[in-house]
Protein backbone atom coordinates (compact mmCIF):
# COMPACT_ATOMS: atom_id res chain seq x y z
CA UNK A 1 0.00 0.00 0.00
CA UNK A 2 3.23 2.42 0.69
CA UNK A 3 4.62 1.77 -2.55
CA UNK A 4 1.13 2.30 -4.02
CA UNK A 5 0.52 5.71 -2.55
CA UNK A 6 4.40 7.16 -2.95
CA UNK A 7 3.70 6.39 -7.24
CA UNK A 8 0.59 8.30 -7.43
CA UNK A 9 2.22 10.81 -5.78
CA UNK A 10 5.06 10.96 -8.13
CA UNK A 11 2.57 10.74 -11.15
CA UNK A 12 0.21 13.88 -9.95
CA UNK A 13 4.27 15.59 -9.35
CA UNK A 14 4.79 14.80 -12.90
CA UNK A 15 1.15 16.40 -14.33
CA UNK A 16 1.72 19.01 -11.74
CA UNK A 17 5.43 19.80 -12.96
CA UNK A 18 3.94 19.76 -17.24
CA UNK A 19 0.99 22.03 -16.14
CA UNK A 20 3.12 24.68 -14.92
CA UNK A 21 5.76 24.55 -17.47
CA UNK A 22 3.34 24.95 -20.21
CA UNK A 23 1.45 27.77 -17.73
CA UNK A 24 4.83 29.56 -17.67
CA UNK A 25 5.79 29.38 -21.85
CA UNK A 26 2.41 30.13 -22.88
CA UNK A 27 1.57 33.19 -20.42
CA UNK A 28 2.92 36.99 -21.47
CA UNK A 29 6.26 37.62 -20.74
CA UNK A 30 5.34 40.48 -18.60
CA UNK A 31 8.37 40.33 -16.11
CA UNK A 32 10.89 40.12 -19.01
CA UNK A 33 8.73 43.72 -20.69
CA UNK A 34 9.39 45.41 -17.71
CA UNK A 35 12.70 43.87 -16.97
CA UNK A 36 13.98 45.28 -20.63
CA UNK A 37 12.16 48.61 -21.27
CA UNK A 38 12.83 50.26 -24.56
CA UNK A 39 14.18 53.95 -24.41
CA UNK A 40 12.14 56.08 -25.41
CA UNK A 41 13.76 59.16 -26.85
CA UNK A 42 10.48 61.10 -28.52
CA UNK A 43 8.93 64.33 -27.33
CA UNK A 44 6.24 63.49 -24.96
CA UNK A 45 2.99 65.39 -25.29
CA UNK A 46 2.59 67.15 -22.09
CA UNK A 47 6.59 67.48 -21.30
CA UNK A 48 7.47 70.22 -20.62
CA UNK A 49 11.64 71.57 -20.82
CA UNK A 50 12.37 74.05 -18.67
CA UNK A 51 15.89 75.82 -20.27
CA UNK A 52 17.63 79.01 -19.42
CA UNK A 53 17.82 81.74 -21.82
CA UNK A 54 21.29 82.03 -23.59
CA UNK A 55 23.27 85.06 -22.86
CA UNK A 56 25.02 86.39 -25.49
CA UNK A 57 28.56 87.85 -25.02
CA UNK A 58 28.30 92.11 -25.74
CA UNK A 59 30.84 92.71 -28.80
CA UNK A 60 32.06 96.15 -28.79
CA UNK A 61 32.76 97.55 -31.87
CA UNK A 62 36.58 97.68 -33.45
CA UNK A 63 38.67 100.26 -31.66
CA UNK A 64 39.03 102.12 -35.06
CA UNK A 65 35.27 102.92 -34.96
CA UNK A 66 35.86 104.58 -31.38
CA UNK A 67 38.96 106.80 -32.40
CA UNK A 68 39.06 110.60 -32.39
CA UNK A 69 39.84 112.19 -35.07
CA UNK A 70 42.85 114.28 -33.27
CA UNK A 71 43.96 111.51 -31.19
CA UNK A 72 48.31 111.06 -30.87
CA UNK A 73 48.86 108.13 -33.22
CA UNK A 74 51.90 107.28 -31.40
CA UNK A 75 50.47 106.37 -28.99
CA UNK A 76 48.44 104.05 -30.55
CA UNK A 77 50.94 102.49 -32.54
CA UNK A 78 53.77 103.51 -31.20
CA UNK A 79 56.50 101.12 -32.52
CA UNK A 80 56.65 98.43 -35.39
CA UNK A 81 54.41 95.62 -34.89
CA UNK A 82 51.88 93.32 -36.59
CA UNK A 83 49.09 95.08 -38.86
CA UNK A 84 45.75 94.80 -36.50
CA UNK A 85 42.65 94.92 -38.68
CA UNK A 86 40.96 96.70 -35.48
CA UNK A 87 43.08 99.38 -34.64
CA UNK A 88 43.88 100.96 -38.42
CA UNK A 89 41.93 103.40 -39.09
CA UNK A 90 42.31 102.66 -42.70
CA UNK A 91 40.42 100.99 -45.62
CA UNK A 92 43.67 98.69 -46.37
CA UNK A 93 42.88 96.06 -49.26
CA UNK A 94 46.14 93.98 -50.43
CA UNK A 95 45.81 90.43 -52.24
CA UNK A 96 43.92 89.58 -54.98
CA UNK A 97 40.48 88.03 -55.25
CA UNK A 98 39.36 86.76 -59.06
CA UNK A 99 35.34 88.34 -58.60
CA UNK A 100 36.46 91.46 -57.49
CA UNK A 101 38.63 94.70 -55.69
CA UNK A 102 41.25 92.71 -53.45
CA UNK A 103 40.33 91.49 -49.63
CA UNK A 104 40.29 94.05 -47.01
CA UNK A 105 41.83 94.12 -43.73
CA UNK A 106 40.08 92.01 -41.74
CA UNK A 107 41.22 88.40 -41.86
CA UNK A 108 43.46 89.71 -44.51
CA UNK A 109 46.68 87.34 -44.17
CA UNK A 110 48.89 89.02 -47.06
CA UNK A 111 48.69 92.02 -44.31
CA UNK A 112 50.02 90.33 -41.72
CA UNK A 113 53.21 88.91 -43.76
CA UNK A 114 55.01 91.77 -44.83
CA UNK A 115 56.57 95.14 -42.38
CA UNK A 116 54.61 98.01 -41.88
CA UNK A 117 55.76 101.78 -41.20
CA UNK A 118 52.72 102.31 -39.94
CA UNK A 119 54.15 103.97 -36.86
CA UNK A 120 56.60 106.68 -38.35
CA UNK A 121 54.19 109.48 -38.97
CA UNK A 122 55.50 112.88 -39.58
CA UNK A 123 54.03 114.00 -36.26
CA UNK A 124 56.25 111.17 -34.69
CA UNK A 125 59.29 111.21 -36.61
CA UNK A 126 59.51 114.93 -35.94
CA UNK A 127 59.26 113.53 -31.86
CA UNK A 128 62.01 111.36 -32.09
CA UNK A 129 64.37 113.65 -34.20
CA UNK A 130 63.79 116.10 -31.09
CA UNK A 131 64.69 113.52 -28.89
CA UNK A 132 67.49 112.43 -31.12
CA UNK A 133 69.15 116.37 -31.19
CA UNK A 134 70.84 116.34 -27.67
CA UNK A 135 73.20 113.15 -29.09
CA UNK A 136 73.97 115.12 -32.43
CA UNK A 137 76.71 117.71 -32.92
CA UNK A 138 75.61 120.84 -35.05
CA UNK A 139 76.81 121.07 -38.83
CA UNK A 140 80.40 123.18 -39.16
CA UNK A 141 79.30 127.02 -40.56
CA UNK A 142 82.49 126.81 -42.37
CA UNK A 143 81.63 123.21 -44.63
CA UNK A 144 78.79 125.37 -46.57
CA UNK A 145 79.99 124.49 -49.83
CA UNK A 146 80.48 121.24 -51.54
CA UNK A 147 83.54 122.18 -52.77
CA UNK A 148 85.06 122.40 -48.79
CA UNK A 149 83.19 119.29 -48.29
CA UNK A 150 85.57 117.56 -50.86
CA UNK A 151 88.36 119.25 -49.78
CA UNK A 152 88.54 118.40 -46.04
CA UNK A 153 86.29 115.28 -46.56
CA UNK A 154 87.65 113.27 -49.67
CA UNK A 155 86.35 109.96 -49.21
CA UNK A 156 82.62 109.03 -48.94
CA UNK A 157 81.57 105.43 -47.57
CA UNK A 158 78.64 104.11 -49.41
CA UNK A 159 76.59 101.32 -47.78
CA UNK A 160 73.25 99.90 -47.21
CA UNK A 161 70.87 99.02 -44.32
CA UNK A 162 68.00 96.86 -44.58
CA UNK A 163 64.79 96.21 -42.66
CA UNK A 164 62.57 93.12 -43.47
CA UNK A 165 61.36 90.18 -41.87
CA UNK A 166 63.33 87.07 -41.46
CA UNK A 167 64.35 84.85 -38.71
CA UNK A 168 67.86 87.04 -38.96
CA UNK A 169 68.64 90.75 -39.01
CA UNK A 170 71.29 90.47 -41.11
CA UNK A 171 70.69 91.01 -45.12
CA UNK A 172 73.30 89.65 -46.91
CA UNK A 173 73.91 92.81 -48.88
CA UNK A 174 74.47 94.92 -45.86
CA UNK A 175 77.94 93.95 -45.59
CA UNK A 176 78.98 95.41 -48.85
CA UNK A 177 80.37 99.28 -48.53
CA UNK A 178 81.73 101.07 -51.39
CA UNK A 179 84.70 103.84 -51.17
CA UNK A 180 85.08 106.81 -53.52
CA UNK A 181 87.52 109.78 -53.33
CA UNK A 182 88.94 111.78 -56.22
CA UNK A 183 92.14 111.05 -57.47
CA UNK A 184 93.30 114.12 -57.45
CA UNK A 185 93.07 114.52 -53.30
CA UNK A 186 96.08 111.94 -53.41
CA UNK A 187 98.31 114.33 -54.88
CA UNK A 188 100.57 112.20 -56.77
CA UNK A 189 103.16 113.39 -59.67
CA UNK A 190 102.78 112.08 -62.75
CA UNK A 191 104.80 108.63 -62.45
CA UNK A 192 102.76 107.72 -59.20
CA UNK A 193 99.67 108.38 -60.39
CA UNK A 194 100.53 106.25 -63.90
CA UNK A 195 101.04 103.60 -61.84
CA UNK A 196 98.07 103.41 -59.06
CA UNK A 197 95.79 103.67 -62.00
CA UNK A 198 97.54 100.48 -63.54
CA UNK A 199 96.81 99.04 -60.03
CA UNK A 200 93.36 99.91 -59.78
CA UNK A 201 92.77 99.60 -63.30
CA UNK A 202 88.69 99.88 -64.27
CA UNK A 203 87.76 101.62 -60.74
CA UNK A 204 88.66 104.72 -62.22
CA UNK A 205 86.33 107.45 -64.16
CA UNK A 206 88.21 109.35 -66.07
CA UNK A 207 85.54 111.54 -66.74
CA UNK A 208 84.94 112.05 -63.03
CA UNK A 209 88.24 111.69 -62.19
CA UNK A 210 86.60 109.27 -59.35
CA UNK A 211 88.22 105.96 -58.31
CA UNK A 212 85.77 103.49 -56.54
CA UNK A 213 86.28 100.50 -54.66
CA UNK A 214 83.51 97.93 -53.55
CA UNK A 215 84.71 95.36 -50.94
CA UNK A 216 82.78 92.33 -50.22
CA UNK A 217 84.44 89.64 -49.35
CA UNK A 218 84.14 89.84 -45.80
CA UNK A 219 80.68 88.69 -43.72
CA UNK A 220 80.50 91.99 -41.36
CA UNK A 221 80.40 95.62 -42.88
CA UNK A 222 82.55 96.76 -40.23
CA UNK A 223 85.79 93.96 -41.64
CA UNK A 224 84.88 95.32 -45.71
CA UNK A 225 85.41 98.79 -44.11
CA UNK A 226 88.61 98.12 -42.84
CA UNK A 227 89.84 96.10 -45.80
CA UNK A 228 88.94 98.96 -48.18
CA UNK A 229 91.07 101.55 -46.29
CA UNK A 230 93.61 98.82 -46.66
CA UNK A 231 93.67 98.96 -50.22
CA UNK A 232 93.80 102.30 -50.49
CA UNK A 233 96.77 102.54 -48.10
CA UNK A 234 98.28 99.96 -49.88
CA UNK A 235 97.76 101.24 -53.45
CA UNK A 236 99.09 104.74 -52.30
CA UNK A 237 102.06 103.24 -50.84
CA UNK A 238 102.82 101.26 -53.80
CA UNK A 239 102.43 104.00 -55.99
CA UNK A 240 104.80 106.41 -54.61
CA UNK A 241 107.31 103.06 -54.11
CA UNK A 242 109.88 102.81 -57.24
CA UNK A 243 111.89 99.49 -57.76
CA UNK A 244 115.13 99.97 -59.81
CA UNK A 245 114.25 98.36 -62.58
CA UNK A 246 111.67 101.39 -63.54
CA UNK A 247 114.57 103.51 -63.83
CA UNK A 248 115.81 101.86 -66.83
CA UNK A 249 112.63 102.82 -68.46
CA UNK A 250 113.42 104.68 -71.74
CA UNK A 251 111.13 106.61 -73.97
CA UNK A 252 110.46 103.71 -76.39
CA UNK A 253 108.97 102.13 -73.54
CA UNK A 254 106.06 104.77 -72.88
CA UNK A 255 102.56 103.53 -73.08
CA UNK A 256 101.80 107.27 -74.32
CA UNK A 257 103.39 109.96 -75.91
CA UNK A 258 103.97 112.87 -73.69
CA UNK A 259 105.72 115.88 -75.62
CA UNK A 260 107.88 117.60 -73.12
CA UNK A 261 109.81 114.19 -73.12
CA UNK A 262 110.11 113.64 -76.69
CA UNK A 263 112.63 115.49 -79.53
CA UNK A 264 109.35 117.16 -80.67
CA UNK A 265 109.91 120.24 -77.69
CA UNK A 266 113.66 120.43 -78.94
CA UNK A 267 113.08 120.76 -82.35
CA UNK A 268 110.18 123.82 -81.88
CA UNK A 269 113.07 125.57 -79.63
CA UNK A 270 115.18 124.58 -82.03
CA UNK A 271 113.54 126.68 -84.89
CA UNK A 272 112.76 129.78 -82.82
CA UNK A 273 115.71 129.78 -81.17
CA UNK A 274 114.30 129.71 -77.17
CA UNK A 275 112.50 127.78 -74.34
CA UNK A 276 109.25 125.99 -75.17
CA UNK A 277 107.51 127.96 -72.71
CA UNK A 278 108.24 131.71 -74.48
CA UNK A 279 106.88 130.52 -77.33
CA UNK A 280 103.41 131.91 -77.98
CA UNK A 281 100.80 129.56 -78.63
CA UNK A 282 103.40 126.52 -77.74
CA UNK A 283 100.20 124.75 -75.16
CA UNK A 284 98.20 124.64 -77.67
CA UNK A 285 100.55 122.87 -80.60
CA UNK A 286 101.64 120.42 -77.75
CA UNK A 287 98.04 119.55 -76.45
CA UNK A 288 97.62 119.34 -80.78
CA UNK A 289 100.41 116.93 -80.78
CA UNK A 290 99.80 114.73 -77.64
CA UNK A 291 96.21 113.88 -79.44
CA UNK A 292 97.73 113.12 -83.03
CA UNK A 293 100.02 110.63 -80.97
CA UNK A 294 98.17 109.19 -78.73
CA UNK A 295 94.37 108.74 -80.54
CA UNK A 296 95.90 108.17 -83.85
CA UNK A 297 95.23 109.61 -87.26
CA UNK A 298 92.11 110.76 -87.74
CA UNK A 299 89.88 113.43 -89.20
CA UNK A 300 89.77 115.94 -86.34
CA UNK A 301 93.44 114.95 -84.87
CA UNK A 302 94.58 115.91 -88.32
CA UNK A 303 92.82 118.81 -88.73
CA UNK A 304 93.47 120.41 -84.90
CA UNK A 305 97.38 119.24 -85.72
CA UNK A 306 96.73 121.56 -89.07
CA UNK A 307 95.69 124.76 -86.93
CA UNK A 308 98.19 124.25 -84.67
CA UNK A 309 100.89 124.56 -86.50
CA UNK A 310 99.92 127.66 -88.44
CA UNK A 311 99.11 129.04 -85.35
CA UNK A 312 102.35 128.99 -83.71
CA UNK A 313 103.92 129.90 -86.94
CA UNK A 314 101.30 132.95 -87.51
CA UNK A 315 100.40 131.68 -90.82
CA UNK A 316 96.45 132.36 -91.65
CA UNK A 317 94.15 129.91 -91.07
CA UNK A 318 92.00 128.58 -94.13
CA UNK A 319 88.43 129.07 -94.18
CA UNK A 320 86.10 126.70 -93.48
Amino acid sequence: MLNISRNIDKFLFRILEKQLVLTYATAPNIEKEEEFRVLNLKHVKGQVTVRRPAKKAEVLPPRSMQMAVDQDWGNVWPGPRTFHPATVPLPVRQGYSEKGVSPSKYGNAELMKIPNFLHLTPPVIKRQCEALKKFCTTWPKSLDTDEKCEKHFPVEVWSSTYCHSSPTIRDPLSRIVTVKFKLKALQLNARAKDKFLRLVGERYDENTDTVTIVTDRCPLKKQNYDYAMYLITALYHESLNVEPWEELKSEADMEQYIWENNASKANIEKIFGKEAKEIPQIQIYSEAVDKYMNEGESEYTINNYGEAVRRILNIPLTPL
